[in-house]
């Protein structure tokens, strides 16, 4: 289970990101920074934030399908946006989040590796609990 806290006398954006995201006992996996390529890896929505902002979000969906984890295990994520504008930051968030968002960094940047992309995203997720059967699959 992952425990998000919003502490008293702390302001926050409770409903976009949490304060502190606790994963009771479990292993952490580190997923590189996503960006919007399709499995081809052609660039989705050259331009359009929002639109990379969902295709990164369905990458990372697939990554966490490998781990057998969901977006609720994600407990930080670091969003590295170009050209930020605060009016960007819903539409981004939305497209990232699932129902209790992790805790979250946005950075503003200049640019990313390629100047195609405007968002890169990296996570850290709480795997969830394996038997162990499954600990002998993944060590392969």
């Amino acid at each position: 289970m992952i425990h998000r806290i919003e502490p008293d006398g702390v302001y926050g954006l409770p409903d976009l990101v949490s304060q502190i995201s606790v994963p009771d006992g479990r292993r952490l996996a580190f997923l590189s920074g996503q960006v919007a390529w399709d499995e081809e890896g052609r660039v989705v929505g050259e331009g359009d934030h929002a639109v990379q902002a969902a295709q990164v979000a369905l990458r990372i969906d697939r990554l966490l399908d490998a781990l057998g984890a969901r977006r609720q295990d994600i407990v930080k994520e670091t969003i590295y946006v170009v050209d930020h504008e605060p009016h960007l930051t819903p539409s981004i968030l939305a497209a990232l989040h699932g129902a209790q968002p992790p805790s979250s960094t946005l950075v503003g940047v200049t640019k990313l590796f390629a100047p195609e992309f405007l968002i890169e995203v990296e996570c850290v997720v709480a795997l969830p609990d394996r038997k162990p059967d499954e600990e002998q699959a993944c060590a392969r």
